[in-house]
């Protein structure tokens, strides 16, 4: 089994999170942590007009140790250490205090904590921040990411799929995202060039 952790902070965007937390219960090879923000919830509910629980059926992948969900401030948590063994983590929608914090090395709590984590391991980290227009911090500080070993990856949608839905957008966002973690099979649909 893999083990991915798929973090949720509270940029608009919330959808981005809750498609990454399904798609990934999906692969049938991986344990999934979360942890989701305290301003995330809020802006879950203000976007979706949902909790999480309406979205994924928690308690069935809580039990079966598919889903392990850890309180934002839970500094123990087996995440914090490098010493536990994930294969990837994501962050979306990532706020830019969120990615300011990770470039910084920060570790305010279990998001910061996990993302320095992985950065340190040199093990695959996404960030999706949701922000524009960029200013020149936000740039910089994406840059520090990037040479950190970090993967900036802004959800930007992509129209060669014929998207008909947000649904469509959303999908093929995230599956992008999580094929770069090193999920086979993932993507539904790539660029074929075309000749005129």
């Amino acid at each position: 089994m893999k083990s991915y952790i798929a973090a949720i902070t509270g940029a608009s965007g919330a959808v981005y999170g809750i498609r990454m937390l399904q798609l990934l219960l999906q692969q049938d090879d991986c344990t999934v942590h979360t942890v989701i923000s305290p301003w995330a919830e809020r802006v879950l509910l203000d976007e979706t007009g949902q909790s999480l629980s309406k979205h994924i059926d928690l308690d069935t992948f809580q039990k079966s140790g598919r889903l392990v969900i850890h309180s934002h401030g839970d500094m123990a948590a087996a995440i914090s250490s490098g010493s536990f063994l994930v294969h990837g983590m994501t962050v979306a929608p990532c706020s830019m205090a969120t990615l300011s914090a990770i470039a910084s090395g920060l570790s305010n709590n279990l998001i910061e904590r996990a993302a320095a984590v992985t950065l340190k391991e040199r093990r695959p980290l996404v960030l999706m921040p949701r922000e524009t227009p960029l200013s020149s911090i936000h740039l910089e500080r994406m840059r520090e990411i990037s040479l950190a070993g970090g993967i900036i990856m802004p959800p930007v949608p992509a129209f060669y799929n014929h998207p008909e839905t947000i649904d469509d957008i959303v999908d093929q966002t995230v599956r992008r995202a999580l094929h770069l973690l090193g999920i086979e099979n993932i993507v539904q649909k790539i660029w074929r060039s075309h000749e005129f």
